[in-house]
């Protein structure tokens, strides 16, 4: 088995894993496939059955799938978008290790169900500067992150396993001041999360600003505590 197919299957696994654990398997699996970017129809055709049965698993209409039912569905998920040339099978290829979180990753979480950027700042007390247009764009999880320790000890190929399973995402950075060498570093590592969340930042620099306006980045700042902010995300670990 080469590289290419361990990820393939580890990323089997862990989505596989993530939809039998959830309390909601369907929103997991509705989760998984909007990620992938594949319609119901599509998924549904790739497994011989009809979209109505699909959309019945995502809206608990049907019992919950079992564990056979579950792989068929997250193996056919991985063939479609291989037969699209695995863009986002080579996103997940980049999974953090856990020397990496203990390096500069404070927390990360993903989400059973997307979650609007505007709540997720709402509960952050963050205030979005740039990109006020994108609030309504859904993120599907969040990496809190060491700003110093991040740019001083990662690499780039490093800063890209930031993004955990999905680069729809919030990163929020601690310490991160003005904002504008984090930005400069999303921009060289070609890192483009839906959102970021700049702790500790008075005013973002022009710079950053204008990178996020760019890159379609929405930026927004808060100037509660690294522990207020820890506090408020374990809002999160409950669902």
């Amino acid at each position: 088995m080469d590289i290419n197919e361990l990820s393939i299957e580890n990323l089997e696994k862990k989505i596989a894993g993530e939809i039998v654990l959830s309390s909601d398997p369907g929103k997991t699996i509705q989760k998984w496939r909007n990620i992938f970017g594949i319609s119901q129809r599509t998924l549904a055709d790739h497994m011989n059955i009809m979209p109505s049965v699909i959309s019945d698993y995502e809206n608990s209409r049907r019992k919950s799938p079992g564990i056979k039912i579950i792989n068929k569905i997250v193996k056919s998920m991985i063939e479609i978008d291989k037969k699209n040339g695995g863009k986002i099978i080579h996103e997940f290829e980049i999974y953090p290790s856990k020397a990496l979180l203990n390096k500069a990753i404070i927390d990360m979480k993903e989400f059973t169900t997307p979650i609007k950027i505007k709540s997720f700042c709402n509960k952050l007390d963050a205030n979005i500067v740039v990109r006020k247009d994108l609030c309504e764009n859904k993120i599907y999880g969040y990496t809190v992150i060491d700003s110093l320790k991040a740019i001083l000890n990662l690499s780039p190929n490093e800063l890209v396993k930031l993004y955990g399973l999905t680069t729809e995402r919030a990163l929020i950075f601690l310490g991160s001041h003005s904002g504008k060498t984090v930005m400069v570093a999303l921009k060289v590592t070609n890192l483009k999360p839906r959102l970021v969340v700049l702790q500790g930042a008075n005013k973002v620099d022009d710079l950053a600003a204008r990178i996020g306006e760019i890159e379609n980045i929405c930026i927004a700042k808060t100037n509660i505590s690294n522990n207020n902010i820890l506090n408020k995300l374990k809002y999160y670990k409950k669902q």
